[in-house]
C-alpha cells in the first residue's frame, strides 16, 4: 500500500473527526485499512479477509465476535472489477445481454462494480454498510436502493444467538454478485433467477463450531421493498465437516401474487450447495428445487415445479495460475422464476437450458485476479430466446475477460 494512500485515508479520518478518539488506532495490514477502537485486534479474522474468497459471499454464518472486546473494531475495504465482453446474442434496448448481471454489455470496456464497505464488530454488536456502483447495480439491483449493496446491524441476544436486521445480500445459492467470490466471472443462469438482495431480519444460532442454524423473515423474494404485504419466511443450516468441506441448505416460502389477485401462488424454493476448498482445488456444487401453486401453463389450477443446478471446479497450479470450468442446468417449464418468456415465434415458453463455461485465471497478488473465459448456452430447439444477428436462435456464445482488485 502506497504512503500516499495511507496519508489520504488518515486525512479523511482526521478531517471528518469520525474516529478522532484517544484510543483509536489506524492499522495497515497488507492491503487493508483497519481502525481499531479497542485493545483487542483479531488478527485471525483480518488475515482471513486476504485469503481465498471463493464461495464466501453467500455464507449464512458471519465471522464470530467472541475475540472482540466491548469497544470493537472498524474495518474499511474496497473492490473494483472491470471487464470486456463479446456476445453472439443481440443486446436489448438498454444495451444489456439476456440474463444481465456480471459483464452485461458487449464489445465495450466497462466497469462491472466498484464498492466501498465499512464494517463494525464488537463482542455484542456488529454492522456493515456497502456502497456500490457500476453495470451490476445498474442492470440487476434495486431501483430504490440502487447504490446500497447491504446495510444491516446485528446484536447478540444470547451467548450463541444473534439477531440481524436491515438490507442484506442474499444467502441463497452458491454464487454471489461479486466475481471475486466465484470461480467464474459470469454467473450461472440459476444464480440469475435466485434472490440477489433481501430486506428483513435474521436470527442466527451458532450451535457449535460445526453447525449454524438460521431463521429468516423478509419483505419479499428478491426485493428490498414489500410488494403485497405477504412476508417471505425461510430457514437455513450450515454444517462444516472440517475447514475444507461444508454443506448449506436454504429454503424460502413466499407468496408473490398481486394484492388483489383472485388466485394465490404460494412458492417454496429449496437450495442445497456444497463447498470444498484445498491448496489446489476449489469445488462447488448446487442443486435447487422449487414449487409454486396454481402456476402450470397448461392448467393454471395445477402446481408447477422447477429445478436447476451447477457444478464449478478450479484447479490451482500454484498461488498465481489456475484453470476453471462450470457446467449448469436450468429447467423452469412453467416460468415460476423466469416470468413470461417468448421464443422467436412470440410463444410463451419455459426455459430448458444447458451451459458450459471454461477459463483461466492469473492472480498477480492474492487480492486480485485476471480471468479470461468462454461460455456456451443452449436451450431446446423450440426455445429460441436468443438473437443472432437479429434472428432467433437457441444458442449463445460468450467471451469475457475481467480484472479485479480489492483492499
Amino acid at each position: 500500500m502506497s504512503t500516499g494512500f495511507r496519508l489520504f485515508v488518515l486525512l479523511i479520518l482526521i478531517s471528518g473527526n469520525t474516529f478522532a478518539q484517544k484510543d483509536s488506532v489506524l492499522i495497515f495490514y497488507k492491503d487493508t485499512v483497519f481502525i481499531n477502537r479497542g485493545k483487542a485486534i483479531d488478527w485471525d479474522i483480518i488475515h482471513k479477509q486476504q485469503q481465498n474468497l471463493t464461495f464466501t459471499g453467500t455464507r449464512i454464518a458471519q465471522a464470530p465476535s467472541d475475540k472482540y472486546d466491548s469497544t470493537g473494531t472498524i474495518s474499511l475495504s474496497g473492490y473494483i472489477s472491470c471487464y470486456y465482453g463479446m456476445y453472439s446474442d443481440t443486446s436489448n434496448a438498454a444495451g444489456f445481454q439476456k440474463f444481465p448481471t456480471s459483464a452485461p454489455k458487449t464489445e465495450t470496456f466497462s466497469l462491472n462494480i466498484v464498492q466501498l464497505s465499512a464494517a463494525y464488530r464488537s463482542r455484542n454488536v456488529r454492522g456493515i454498510f456497502t456502497f456500490h456502483y457500476g453495470d451490476i447495480p445498474h442492470c440487476a439491483w434495486s431501483n430504490e436502493y440502487n447504490f446500497i449493496q447491504e446495510a444491516n446491524i446485528g446484536m447478540r441476544v444470547a451467548k450463541k444467538l444473534w439477531i440481524d436486521a436491515g438490507l442484506f445480500r442474499t444467502h441463497i445459492g452458491l454464487e454471489s454478485i461479486q466475481p471475486r467470490e466465484n470461480i467464474t466471472y459470469s454467473l450461472a443462469t440459476t444464480t440469475y433467477y435466485e434472490p440477489y438482495f433481501l430486506s428483513g431480519a435474521k436470527l442466527t444460532w451458532n450451535t457449535s463450531s460445526k453447525l449454524t442454524l438460521q431463521v429468516n423473515v423478509f419483505n419479499s423474494f428478491n426485493t428490498f421493498n414489500e410488494t403485497n404485504k405477504n412476508k417471505a419466511f425461510g430457514i437455513a443450516a450450515l454444517y462444516e465437516f472440517n475447514p475444507n468441506l461444508s454443506v448449506t441448505f436454504n429454503t424460502i416460502h413466499c407468496d408473490e401474487s398481486p394484492v388483489y389477485a383472485p388466485i394465490k401462488q404460494s412458492r417454496t424454493y429449496n437450495n442445497l450447495y456444497l463447498v470444498y476448498k484445498s491448496k489446489h482445488i476449489d469445488l462447488g456444487a448446487e442443486a435447487n428445487f422449487g414449487i409454486q401453486q396454481h402456476s402450470k401453463l397448461s392448467d393454471s389450477m395445477q402446481t408447477a415445479i422447477m429445478f436447476s443446478g451447477l457444478l464449478a471446479v478450479k484447479y490451482k497450479f500454484n498461488a498465481k495460475y489456475a484453470v476453471y470450468s462450470r457446467v449448469e442446468y436450468f429447467y423452469d417449464p412453467d416460468e415460476i422464476l423466469t416470468g413470461p418468456v417468448q421464443n422467436g415465434h412470440h410463444q410463451l415458453v419455459g426455459i430448458n437450458l444447458l451451459g458450459l463455461t471454461t477459463g483461466v485465471e492469473l492472480k498477480p497478488i492474492i487480492n486480485s485476479y485476471f480471468r479470461l473465459e468462454g461460455r456456451y448456452l443452449q436451450t431446446t430447439s423450440d426455445e429460441d430466446i436468443f438473437l443472432l444477428n437479429n434472428k432467433s436462435s437457441h444458442q449463445r456464445w460468450e467471451i469475457i475477460t475481467g480484472i479485479g482488485v480489492w483492499f
